[in-house]
This record gives C-alpha cells, structure tokens and sequence, in this order.
C-alpha cells in the first residue's frame, strides 16, 4: 500500500462512525463472509456503516478513487453482489433500527435490517407488512427486486407496500424517494434492484396479522405428488386471498411429527398460513388434508414471527447454493411430470424444488406502475440447488441448470431478478420486459456513470 493510499485511507476514517476494515484487520475475514458459500471476494476495504453520513462518505470515497463499489445489506443475495474484489464495500449490515407508527401503520427501518428486524418490531403492535419467508434475508435487497412472500396473495408485494425511502445517490447526495418527491427514482427503486443508489432508509405500509396465524405444514408422500399437485391447482385457484399455500418437494429432514422411516424419503409440502381469523381458516384449509395420505402434519395456530422463522434451519449460512428460477402464470400437467422426474435426481439431500404461490393482490397494479413488471404471474418456482462440498459444484449446478432447460417451455418467459445468479446477466432484460428501457433512463438521471454496477446491472441509457 502505497503511503498515498493509506493517507486516504486514513482520511476516510477520520469522521467515519463506523467500522473501515482492512485486510489486515481481525474481523476482515469474518466481515467478507455472506450467505452462499461459493462467493469467495476479498474487498480492499470493508466500509461498516453507523449512519447515513457514513454511507456517503463511503460512496464519495469508491467514486473519488475509480473503486468498483458493493453494497451489503443483509449479504443474502443468491449472486453474491454484496461483495466485490479489490474495491470498497459500504457495509450497512450495522443500521438496523425501526420506528413503528402504529396508529399510522407504518413503519420505518434502516437498510441493514433484516426481515427478523421488521417482523419484531412491527409484530409487537400486531401489525406487518409482505416480505419472504426465510428471516435471515435482508429487507434492501428483498424490496429493492421486488419482495413477496406468505402475505402477497393478501397485501401485494413488498414494494407495493413501499411509501417512501432515503436514498444516498451516485453524486453523494441524499434525497428522500416517495409518490411525490422524486416520483421517477421511486418508480425505478420498486423493483429495479440496487441501480440507483444505497437505500439507507424505507418506510412501509403495514396491515394488521397476528400476532398468532393459522400455518404449518402438511407432508405427502412423493409417490403421491402428481395427484396432489394437480388438487393443489385447483384449489388455490378457488382460495381466499388470505389463504397462501406454497409447495416444496425434496427428501424430508428429521422433523419430529414425520415417522422415523420417512426422515431422508422424497416428500411434497404443503406450507400454509391464514392470516385471517383462525377459526375461520380451519375449515378452509381441510381439504388440504383430503389430497391424499398424508404422512403427517404440524398445523396450528402459532406466533407469526415463528412461521416467518419456520423455514430457517433449510437455509442457514454457509452453504453452497446455485438456484434457477422461472415465473408461471398458470401450471400445467406437462410442468409437474418435468418436476417429479427432476425431484427423482436431487444431486443432495438439501436441493430442493418450491412453488411460491402468488396471484391476488400481487395480480391488481399495471405492470408500469412500478420497476417490478411482472403482474400477471401467479407462481415462481424455484429450482434451489444447495449443498457443501465443492467437489459438488458441477453435478449440483449441473441439475438446476437441466430443470431449468426442461421446464422453460411452461414459464411465462420473465423472471424475479432476486433469483438470478451471478452467471445470468443475460436474463436482466427478461427480470425487467416492458419497464426496461424507462429504466435505464432513470438510471442515466442517477447514475450515469454507473458506479452502482455490483447487482443485475441495468447499464445507464
């Protein structure tokens, strides 16, 4: 490092509030460290923020010394751009904190947070907002593409939800982005990934939920899946909004309420929530029991943020991962017999094949409304390789890449860019269709040098 380096260095660290981690630092290794394992990038500096002036000094900083610039939120992101080599890193992962405004309903958060963060704060006034379902992820990133989860079918996706946000911009300044201020860079935040700028701050709509929901899980056996499958269709088609029913086929895991002989056994899930009354859920979701034999189930009424959680102990860090993702808007015959041969050759016990159920209130804006375009999907189903060993990597990704293939001629064509790799730059286009070209025009206004480019980059007009 040259003395002139480290004099600006220094010079970024004088006022700083946070945390500038260098290589040689201790707690480098850990800080570079983020969900998926396969991403393996060595920052020249790791800029950990306290506050928004943090934020700016670290993005003034890449701009002023041509350092390729990451943005960490939750560090959860599939494609690993929450990191970058031999450039800065503006860490928010420290700025978590909520202001609530129940008699509002809103509700304010930092860009660090993640969705544990949000579901606390805003479940301790019974109140919530969608976001996904696995509550380790990030609230930045999630919203930034666009955000759905067990609430969408009822309440939107997370970035209809979306009021206002604070934006620390390409040029070092920030703005606040909302339906009146700045409406184009709004627009462009609800769904258009992290193009435009570092979001240090967003404020949501909120709805009443819980604190205690009608979910859990009832558990087929594989053998049964094509039935159950062609039922679940059929079904959801006739489902209350506030019902959300998702699928998820893989080998079971050691759940207690499954018979010892099933532990390891290809399974179809059904994994439910009613977020109305739950009295008035229970003979709404009986059917559900009805498709078949099932081998066991775990369904009652239990605290939102438990479910919320219910799903984190498939998706802890540090495993290696690769999914492929395509967006239906309906499901045929001809996808399920493509899933049940595909779900036959999962490459490890941890792959897995999920249906995420949307439709609804999702369904209701025009696709230009917002960034995000995609409003006529009903389900994005998600081929989510995952496994530990490197020596694994090429039959893993191997298999996602093959159901990709055979499944494309059922999708609807676009695809959920919070689901795209690192090596699928080629489908941004695809992520964004009609919004693209109004996008990129944004983004020229922003950040026409495109110094935010460590995401699913959409290239200034």
């Amino acid at each position: 490092m040259t003395n002139l380096r480290a004099q600006k260095i220094e010079e970024l660290k004088n006022g700083f509030k946070g945390e500038i981690l260098l290589p040689s630092d201790g707690a480098y290794e850990s800080a570079r460290k983020i969900w998926n394992a396969m991403i393996d990038k060595r920052p020249a500096i790791i800029a950990r923020c306290a506050t928004t002036s943090d934020v700016v000094r670290g993005v003034n900083f890449a701009r002023d010394n041509g350092l390729l610039l990451a943005v960490r939120g939750g560090g959860h992101n599939i494609a690993g751009n929450a990191l970058c080599d031999d450039g800065l890193v503006v860490d928010l992962s420290k700025m978590k904190a909520a202001r609530v405004d129940p008699a509002g309903r809103r509700v304010t958060i930092e860009g660090g947070a993640t969705l544990a963060d949000l579901d606390a704060a805003t479940q301790a006034h019974g109140l919530a907002t969608p976001v996904g379902i696995n509550s380790t992820t990030g609230i930045a990133g999630l919203t930034l593409g666009g955000g759905f989860g067990w609430l969408s079918r009822k309440y939107g996706m997370t970035v209809d939800n979306l009021e206002s946000a604070e934006v620390v911009t390409a040029a070092g300044e920030v703005v606040r982005a909302s339906a009146t201020e700045r409406p184009d860079l709004f627009w462009a935040l609800r769904g258009g990934g992290g193009n435009f700028g570092v979001v240090t701050r967003f404020e949501f709509r909120l709805h009443p939920v819980g604190p205690n929901v009608l979910s859990g899980l009832i558990v087929y056996p594989i053998s049964e899946a094509k039935s159950v499958l062609r039922q679940y269709r059929e079904f959801l088609a006739n489902a209350p909004e506030e019902l959300s029913v998702w699928i998820v086929l893989r080998h079971a895991p050691p759940l207690p309420f499954l018979p010892q002989e099933v532990h390891g056994k290809g399974i179809l899930a059904l994994a439910l929530i009613y977020t109305g009354d739950p009295k008035q859920g229970e003979p709404l979701i009986e059917p559900l029991r009805n498709f078949g034999a099932p081998l066991g189930e775990h369904v009652g009424v239990q605290p939102y943020v438990a479910w919320q959680q219910a799903f984190d102990p498939l998706l802890t860090a540090g495993a290696r991962n690769y999914w492929k993702s395509h967006n239906f808007s309906t499901l045929k015959d001809g996808l399920f017999d493509i899933v049940l041969a595909h779900i036959g050759k999962l490459p490890s016990p941890q792959c897995e094949i999920f249906f995420g159920a949307i439709g609804g209130a999702t369904t209701r804006p025009a696709p230009g409304s917002a960034a995000y375009p995609h409003r006529d999907v009903k389900f994005v189903m998600n081929f989510h390789g995952r496994w530990e060993n490197p020596a694994d990597d090429t039959r893993c990704i191997g298999w996602a890449r093959d159901f990709f293939d055979a499944s494309a001629p059922f999708a609807s064509g676009g695809v959920y860019v919070n689901f795209l790799t690192a090596d699928e730059n080629d489908r941004v286009r695809s992520a964004y269709g009609p919004n693209y070209d109004r996008l990129a025009q944004v983004k020229r206004k922003y950040d026409p040098n495109n110094l935010f480019r460590m995401n699913q980059n959409i290239e200034p007009a």
